[in-house]
C-alpha cells in the first residue's frame, strides 16, 4: 500500500482540495489501513500512538460522511462525537476538522473545561455537525441540557488508555449509555490494557482491526540517551546542555505540576526563555506558550504527561526527560513528541539513583539498552553502576547497618543484624533479650525462632 497516494482514495472533492492545499501527498500507514474501512461505515479498532496521522485517518472519513450524507443538524445535537482526554488534543482535533473541512459547509465546535462556558453553550445552540470535547464539561452541559446525543451518526474515542490514567473511565460508561445504538464506532488507544479491551469490546460491533507503531516501539529518527547524575545536580546539568544553541526548540518533561513550575522559573532566571504547561494553568497561558515555542519566543516548554499528547509542534529539536516517568509507556508518548513529519529528533533522560528500576522498564519495554552518555560535568559513576535494589532489600540492608553499632561497657543492646532472619525479641524491662544473650551471636534455635522473615 505504500504507493497509494491521497488523490487515490474515494475522498469528495473539497476534502481532496484541502489534503493538496496542507502539500500532504502520500497518507501514513494508519491512514491507508483505516481510511477504506471507515469509507464503509465499519467500527474501528485503531491501536496507534500520537503523531502516527491518527486525526486525519478517522476525520477525513467522517468529513465524507458527512459530505454525501448531508442533513441539518437540529438545535442543541451533533452529528458526530469526538471524546479526547486533554483540552489540547481536543483543540488538535478540532483544528484539524477545520482544516480538511473548510470547503464544505460543516459547524464543527471544541468544549472543555477551565474557561466559561457560555461560548460553547451558544455553539451547540444551534447544533454542530461535528463536536469534539473532554468527558467533564461535555457531561455538565448534558445535564444541564444544552446538548442532547440521541441523534448522533459517529461516536470517536480517542486516546482511551490516556483516559483511562486521567480516571474518566466512569464518565465515557456514562456518555456511552446517553448515546442512540445504530451509530459508527471508532475506538482509538496507544496501549491495550484490559480495561480499555474490555471497554473496546462492549462498544464496538464486528470492528476492522488497524495496528500500526505499538507504544513499544520508538520513532527510528530518535536518536535517545541517559544521563546518570545525582537528583540535585539535574538543574545544573539542564543549564549545562541548554548552552548549546542547537538545542533550539526543546521540551522538558518533569513528573509534577509544581516541579515544571521550579524548571521552567529556575531556566527563566538564568537567562533561558522557558515557560510550563500542565493542568493547573489556564487555557489561554497554555495556548500562549505553546504559539511561543511554534514561533521561537521561548526556547523551552516544561511540560508534565498531562499535556505530551496535546502538544503537536513539528520542529522540536530535543526531547529532556528531566525526571524519569514512573510508567514506561509515558516515555515513549513523551519522546513521541520529537521526530515528526519525517524529521530527526533527540531524546536525552535524566536519570538519578531513585530512579534506575523505571529506566529499567523503559528499556525492557522499548526492547533495547539506551546509550549511556558520560562526557557530560556531571557524570555520576557511582549512580551508573549501582544496582537497583527492592524497598524490602533496601530498607534490611538500612537496619543492618544501623543496628552495627556495639556499644562498650555492658551488653551490646545493638547487634550486627542478618537481614534475612529476625531480631531477638526484647523484655519490656532492662533490654536484655529472653532467655540471655548466648555468647556467640544469635540465640539458641536460629535468630527467626519461626517469625516472618523480613
Amino acid at each position: 500500500m505504500t504507493s497509494v497516494k491521497f488523490s487515490d482514495l474515494p475522498l469528495v472533492e473539497p476534502i481532496q482540495r484541502a489534503v493538496a492545499e496542507t502539500g500532504y501527498t502520500v497518507p501514513t500507514p494508519i491512514q491507508q489501513q483505516a481510511i477504506p474501512h471507515l469509507l464503509e461505515g465499519r467500527d474501528l479498532l485503531g491501536c496507534a500512538q500520537t503523531g502516527t496521522g491518527k486525526t486525519a485517518a478517522f476525520a477525513l472519513p467522517i468529513l465524507n460522511h458527512l459530505a454525501n450524507q448531508w442533513n441539518r443538524t437540529a438545535p442543541k445535537q451533533a452529528r458526530v462525537l469526538v471524546l479526547a482526554p486533554t483540552r489540547e488534543l481536543a483543540i488538535q482535533i478540532h483544528e484539524s476538522f477545520q482544516t480538511y473541512g473548510k470547503h464544505m459547509r460543516i459547524r464543527t465546535a471544541v468544549i472543555f473545561g477551565g474557561v466559561g462556558q457560555q461560548p460553547q453553550v451558544k455553539a451547540l445552540s444551534q447544533g454542530v455537525d461535528v463536536l469534539i470535547a473532554t468527558p467533564g464539561r461535555l457531561l455538565d452541559l448534558i445535564q444541564q441540557k444544552h446538548l442532547q446525543l440521541g441523534k448522533l451518526e459517529i461516536f470517536v474515542l480517542d486516546e482511551a488508555d490516556r483516559m483511562l490514567d486521567m480516571g474518566f473511565l466512569p464518565d465515557i460508561k456514562k456518555v456511552i449509555n446517553l448515546l442512540p445504538a445504530k451509530r459508527q464506532n471508532l475506538f482509538f488507544s496507544a496501549t491495550m490494557p484490559k480495561e480499555i479491551q474490555k471497554l473496546a469490546d462492549s462498544l464496538l460491533q464486528n470492528p476492522a482491526k488497524v495496528e500500526v507503531a505499538p507504544v513499544s516501539s520508538t520513532a527510528e529518527m530518535i536518536e535517545q540517551s541517559v544521563m546518570y547524575v545525582d537528583r540535585s545536580k539535574k538543574r545544573d546539568l539542564l543549564r549545562h546542555l541548554l548552552q548549546d544553541k542547537t538545542f533550539d526548540k526543546v521540551i522538558v518533561f518533569t513528573r509534577t505540576k509544581h516541579g515544571a513550575n521550579r524548571v521552567a522559573e529556575g531556566l527563566a532566571k538564568n537567562h533561558i526563555p522557558a515557560e510550563a504547561i500542565h493542568g493547573n494553568k489556564s487555557q489561554n497561558a497554555r495556548q500562549r506558550a505553546l504559539e511561543n515555542l511554534r514561533e521561537g519566543k521561548i526556547r523551552v516548554l516544561v511540560a508534565t504527561d498531562i499535556a505530551a499528547r496535546g502538544i503537536d509542534i513539528d520542529d522540536i529539536s530535543h526531547v529532556i526527560n528531566f525526571e524519569l516517568p514512573n510508567e514506561a509507556e509515558s516515555y515513549v508518548h513523551r519522546i513521541g513528541r520529537t521526530a515528526r513529519a519525517g524529521s530527526q529528533g533527540i531524546a536525552i533522560a535524566f536519570c538519578d539513583a531513585e530512579e534506575k528500576s523505571y529506566l529499567r522498564d523503559i528499556e525492557r519495554l522499548i526492547g533495547k539498552t539506551i546509550p549511556v552518555v558520560t562526557e557530560q560535568p556531571y557524570h555520576s559513576a557511582e549512580i551508573a553502576g549501582s544496582h537497583i535494589l527492592s524497598k524490602g532489600k533496601a530498607k534490611a540492608m538500612i537496619e543492618a547497618m544501623e543496628n552495627a553499632k556495639p556499644s562498650r561497657g555492658g551488653f551490646k543492646k545493638r547487634r550486627r543484624l542478618n537481614p534475612r532472619k529476625k531480631p531477638p525479641t526484647f523484655e519490656a524491662k532492662g533490654g536484655a533479650p529472653k532467655g540471655g544473650a548466648p555468647k556467640g551471636g544469635a540465640p539458641k534455635g536460629g535468630a527467626h525462632g519461626g517469625g516472618h522473615k523480613k
